[in-house]
């Protein structure tokens, strides 16, 4: 258990100290926000309330706002200890009552909503593993479109038209409330489709080395049943999965503040985000560390099961390696998708996203106004995008970041590791209240927020693939002919790492334009009139009924966005055309230049350049 816990005593150290200053750094959220604590818990209580000089002296003296921060934290923390989380700011009930009531809820959602992703993820696969398990990947043609709808569409989106289709108008499921497992199946969906996308695909994106190992191969010529070489090519791919599946537990319990304010779900992301804009520190101080609690505990177990699966493998070296490196297969659906949505920017940016027509409110797609209007009569073309100039660019630099960060961080997984599990308890609603807070509004502080816990699934993703480059057995061998640490993360590890992180970097693209979009539809990130992607939304929500256009043309695009993104993570080569099959042998006149000895390689990798991979560089 210390080692899985990340390398004992020090690691526990680390966590203890990340976990006391997320903990600080919330208590002193009203504080660092220079607002005043006494006001923002009496509109919290009351909206219509006078705040009188009286009324807020009253309410200070009532919750000690006047011994300051340090000592309310004291308090709470000295009352934790004893299994007393203090009373509530704005209710004045009891906390760790409502804390872990709120926790059961949304730990039912996730159950749920796990459910849903495993069910998603399985048909993302399906094929792959049905043509791998036959020894005929070599057919599969490359595809993602789907999935790239499914992964790019928005949370809130989803939930809010399965809540007004299929629970109101069409009346199947409830769509309101938290009362049974009928209420379970609208949100879940909304949770689960676009997380056992990205699942799906990272699965999908293993499963080929996976296939192509001796083991897979000798199963097929021994006649082996495919479904028995399908269930264990998943196993063996389930392990570099189960860091990151273990940040969608925590993700889909604490990160679905959208999902739970609509269906109107007691969860624990709608409970910490309701304290945080109130300000009731009690309440937000437990809801964090019992969302830092379970992503410790969910890190922990993923590490558990991932020494279960392959321990003895990693202690031995024998593992293979699951990404070797081999050429785009020819596509030209990134292409498409790019072009169709430059097309889509270009046309509209000569229009005037900030034009007011009242005379035209709500009006259906025409030739004046392609994708309608909005409820000023503002132009949806135009404001989507201009728009996009704000969206794609901070997203792009967003994910740069996060890249960079993940690839960097997840080098040195002792002190990534814990830093990962506490930050991926943080939402990015509270991680954009507190960025807020300490930086005040501005046009970069959503990317900020998003930034600080988008590099955390790289990361983790970073971590598992190079534990397990390390016992590959062509990482032993190079070791052993003397290849030195610099010689093996350069040639070797950052190889066979970079490339699956930098595509998973790109399905997270969607998602970092989501996160973004989440907080404008929050209203945490852009403010009117900005055309900002999440704000769209976020305004014309309302009119879904009345004017559908004025929400679908907004997610068609991030529809595309996650299409292009989705697509181009496997490369982009254009199909050329086949040559008639020459002689073997080389012609005379071709040389083929003798390899060059270099002092600093090991001798083993100074072999022979083929003739054939010498034409075709």
């Amino acid at each position: 258990m210390r080692s899985l816990a990340g390398g004992g005593a020090p690691a526990l150290l680390w966590r203890t100290v990340l976990v006391a200053a997320l903990v600080c750094g919330i208590g002193l959220l009203p504080w660092l926000s220079r607002t005043d604590p006494a006001l923002t818990v009496l509109r919290a209580r009351s909206a219509d309330r006078d705040p009188d000089p009286e009324t807020l002296r009253a309410i200070r003296d009532d919750l000690g706002l006047h011994d300051g921060p340090l000592a309310l934290l004291g308090r709470w923390l000295g009352g934790l200890l004893h299994g007393d989380a203090g009373t509530s700011w704005v209710s004045g009930s009891q906390v760790l009552p409502g804390v872990v009531q709120a926790l059961g809820a949304s730990l039912l959602l996730m159950a749920g909503a796990l459910v849903v992703a495993a069910g998603t993820a399985a048909a993302v696969c399906a094929r792959t593993l049905r043509l791998g398990a036959r020894g005929r990947l070599g057919a599969r043609r490359p595809g993602g479109t789907a999935t790239a709808v499914l992964a790019a569409l928005p949370e809130f989106l989803v939930a809010a038209v399965l809540a007004s289709v299929i629970g109101v108008q069409l009346g199947w499921l409830p769509a309101l409330g938290w009362y049974g497992p009928q209420w379970m199946v609208l949100p879940s969906l909304a949770l689960g489709l676009p997380a056992g996308a990205v699942l799906g695909r990272m699965l999908d994106d293993l499963l080929p080395g996976a296939f192509g190992e001796p083991w897979a191969m000798a199963a097929a010529a021994r006649g082996v049943p495919s479904r028995s070489v399908a269930r264990q090519a998943v196993r063996r791919c389930v392990p570099g999965l189960l860091p990151n599946l273990a940040l969608f537990v925590v993700g889909l319990t604490g990160g679905s503040v959208a999902v739970e304010q609509i269906f109107d779900i007691p969860g624990l992301g709608r409970l910490t985000l309701q304290a945080a804009l109130a300000q009731d520190l009690p309440v937000l101080q437990t809801g964090t560390l019992a969302l830092v609690l379970l992503a410790a505990t969910a890190g922990l177990l993923s590490r558990l099961a991932a020494r279960l699966l392959i321990g003895p493998a990693l202690r031995d070296g024998a593992l293979q390696s699951l990404h070797r490196p081999r050429p785009p297969a020819p596509r030209t659906l990134p292409l498409l998708y790019g072009g169709l949505l430059a097309a889509v920017i270009g046309f509209g940016l000569p229009r005037d996203p900030l034009a007011l027509d009242t005379l035209a409110r709500l009006r259906a797609p025409s030739s004046a106004h392609p994708f309608g209007t909005d409820a000023l009569g503002r132009d949806v073309l135009a404001r989507i995008s201009h728009g996009a100039l704000t969206t794609l660019g901070t997203a792009l630099a967003v994910s740069a970041t996060a890249l960079v960060a993940g690839l960097l961080l997840g080098l040195l997984p002792r002190v990534s590791g814990p830093l990962v599990d506490t930050l991926s308890a943080v939402p990015p609603v509270l991680a954009g209240l507190l960025v807020t807070g300490a930086m005040g509004s501005g046009p970069w502080t959503p990317a900020f927020a998003v930034a600080v816990v988008a590099w955390c699934p790289l990361a983790a993703h970073t971590s598992s693939l190079l534990r397990q480059e390390r016992a590959t057995t062509h990482l032993t061998a190079t070791r052993a002919l003397g290849a030195g640490h610099w010689y093996l993360l350069r040639h070797e590890l950052l190889p066979a790492v970079a490339p699956p992180v930098a595509r998973h970097a790109l399905l997270r693209l969607p998602g970092i334009a989501l996160s973004l979009a989440a907080l404008g539809f929050l209203g945490l990130g852009a403010q009117p009139p900005s055309p900002d992607w999440g704000l769209l939304l976020a305004e014309n929500q309302p009119y879904a009924e009345r004017a559908p256009w004025a929400v679908l043309f907004p997610a068609a695009v991030l529809a595309l966005l996650g299409a292009l993104a989705v697509t181009a993570a496997g490369g982009v080569r254009l199909p050329r055309r086949t040559r008639p099959v020459g002689p073997a042998t080389p012609p005379a006149d071709r040389v083929v230049p003798a390899p060059r000895r270099q002092p600093d390689h090991p001798d083993a990798l100074l072999t022979p350049v083929p003739a054939s991979q010498t034409e075709e560089r």
